[in-house]
């Protein structure tokens, strides 16, 4: 039996290419794609492309390509079935069974797709042709909201005296109609009424853009009825599973790491006017860590922007403790308060995209910082509410899944704590300080690293050893005549060193005309200063360290040159581009 094709549709959406394939192979950013070595053939040369925005690799070296079914079918020996669970696991889905159960159900989430769709498109036309949506079209305007940004998110109006319940009956199966949640039975009129009447709507559909469940805004100042209401909890739409806007937001994650997540319909709809589309929000409920685990399957970095106001605030606390227990290493999470009574979409509309980017730019919070502010806020300075203070911090750390995080963060806020107390168990601190330190200097020197790029690295080496080795250089300037670096500032130490001696008819470096603080910087990330120091007067070793240097720059400069011409070669398919990257392969064989 075959998948459903709308089962296999939502694997594709959840999974980005790259997340797929970075299980196996390392990926580096490169432009639009990402690069890698071929996990099909034995190479030193990346020559594996992924594209994210088209949704397939490619490997130039055995021309094998395809999307995220093919590859795990290809790299670890599965058929199409068992590719398609353990994507779908990858997904956060539940498997398919292909019982008589599923098929049904499958058969009932087509229809109630349907009905949705239908409501969704008959409600928006009425909004802009019946008389009796006047009401809502001003409530729109007011919003500055224009015709363009109505037909993008398929705003509707359900408008009164409608028989649409009697009308969907007949064309669809009125046990599905009865649990889409459109509609509920009114016992004392002895019929099914409308949900959403009187009200503005905005569809929430889900990853595949399918239209599941609405959010209503009533325009009426009535006091009885609540401001927004959502569809309510149905066999296909979970609010806590869902969020407004992440179907296309999405697609955006090949060019922003970041997404703003925010409170309500309009504040998406807004940001979206103001140019930024990178936003989402949730469905009227408090976040959940299902909702953070699937923008992290999208972006690296969620920004949480609630209201300006007291009820924002506390919004943004409870978010706070739900989501930082599915922190992670490689991900981030942070708070913006906007000023007082203003939302993202008064702020955004009133001061425009640059401002609104660049106050995000400048005061957002990350998540246990945000957390350690409010809760030091609610102390007195007494030793009982000190106590509770820590205990709370304690325990909000102990929620937190990954183990590496929930360490870290615990030992952000016993530090903080620690500088409340300075005069407390101080010979103890000074034992732990004496402990940690060591531990803290590596940790931020891996840190520091693990953001070098390869090429930087092997720079600060050759740098390194004309500074070290000058004379040496000088007797053997031939070896470093046609070298290029990539990095910006290594090239400009580089061109000062070849000015100050011109081009190394001279060994005196002695005075270079630059900030001390690049010549630190190489002296410290060169990785072959402990090797120098074992073999600084064995010159011979030095001279093979240069070149084995200078023969890895060749290369970095050659696979550059390469990845251009591959990724013009699959653009343009020309038989001149495919010929120079046929050289330049040969040369890279050589070297």
């Amino acid at each position: 039996m075959k998948y459903p094709k709308e089962y296999l549709e939502e694997i594709k959406a959840r999974l980005k290419v790259s997340t797929v394939v970075s299980k196996s192979v390392n990926l580096k950013k490169r432009g639009k794609e990402f690069v890698g070595l071929s996990p099909f053939k034995n190479e030193k040369t990346p020559s594996f492309t992924v594209n994210d925005e088209k949704e397939f690799y490619h490997c130039f070296s055995t021309g094998e390509h395809g999307n995220i079914f093919d590859f795990v079918m290809k790299t670890q020996n599965l058929k199409f079935g068992e590719a398609v669970k353990n994507l779908a696991s990858l997904a956060g889905m539940q498997p398919y069974t292909f019982s008589k159960q599923d098929e049904q159900r499958e058969k009932n989430f087509q229809q109630y797709k349907n009905i949705y769709s239908t409501y969704v498109e008959f409600y928006h036309e009425e909004l802009f042709k019946n008389a009796n949506a006047e009401l809502a079209k001003n409530y729109l305007k007011n919003r500055n909201l224009t015709a363009d940004e109505v037909k993008k998110f398929k705003i509707g109006f359900v408008t009164k005296n409608q028989n649409i319940y009697e009308k969907f009956s007949k064309d669809f199966d009125e046990k599905i109609l009865k649990e889409s949640g459109l509609f509920y039975f009114d016992e004392k009129k002895n019929k099914f009424i409308e949900r959403f009447k009187d009200r503005v709507i905005f569809p929430i559909n889900n990853i595949s853009g399918d239209p599941i469940g609405l959010g209503g805004r009533t325009i009426e100042k009535n006091s009885y009825l609540a401001k927004y209401i959502n569809s309510p909890e149905t066999p296909f739409f979970r609010k806590g599973s869902n969020l407004f806007n992440l179907d296309r937001a999405r697609k955006l994650s090949n060019k922003e790491d970041y997404i703003y997540l925010v409170e309500g319909y309009m504040d998406v709809v807004g940001l979206s006017r103001a140019g930024i589309e990178n936003s989402v929000a949730n469905l009227g409920t408090a976040l959940t860590t299902k909702q953070i685990l699937i923008l992290n399957q999208f972006f690296d970095h969620i920004i949480i922007c609630f209201d300006g106001d007291e009820s924002g605030y506390k919004a943004a606390l409870r978010a706070a403790e739900n989501s930082i227990v599915e922190l992670q290493p490689e991900k981030k999470i942070s708070f913006l308060f906007l000023p007082e009574n203003e939302d993202p979409d008064s702020f955004a509309n009133k001061n425009g995209k640059e401002s609104f980017l660049e106050f995000s730019k400048n005061n957002t919070l990350p998540i246990h910082n945000f957390i350690f502010e409010h809760y030091f806020k609610q102390t007195d300075g007494n030793p009982s509410s000190r106590a509770i203070f820590e205990k709370k911090l304690r325990s909000i750390s102990s929620t937190i899944k990954d183990e590496y995080i929930k360490k870290y963060v615990l030992e952000f806020f016993l530090d903080k704590i620690n500088e409340l107390t300075p005069n407390i168990n101080k010979k103890f601190k000074k034992i732990y300080s004496e402990n940690t330190k060591s531990l803290k200097t590596t940790q931020n020197y891996y840190n520091e690293t693990k953001n070098l790029k390869s090429v930087e690295i092997k720079e600060f080496s050759l740098l390194y050893l004309i500074l070290k080795k000058p004379i040496l250089i000088k007797e053997h300037s031939y070896l470093i005549q046609e070298i290029k670096l990539f990095s910006k500032e290594n090239k400009l130490i580089f061109e000062e060193m070849l000015k100050q001696t011109n081009n190394f008819e001279t060994s005196d470096i002695t005075d270079l005309k630059i900030d001390q603080n690049l010549i630190d910087r190489v002296e410290k990330y060169a990785s072959i200063k402990h090797i120098f120091i074992k073999n600084q007067h064995d010159d011979q070793k030095m001279i093979e360290i240069l070149n084995e240097i200078i023969r890895d720059l060749k290369n970095y400069d050659l696979e550059f040159r390469i990845a251009d011409l591959e990724s013009k070669f699959s653009k343009d398919l020309s038989e001149t581009t495919f010929n120079e990257l046929k050289e330049l392969k040969k040369l890279q064989k050589i070297n």
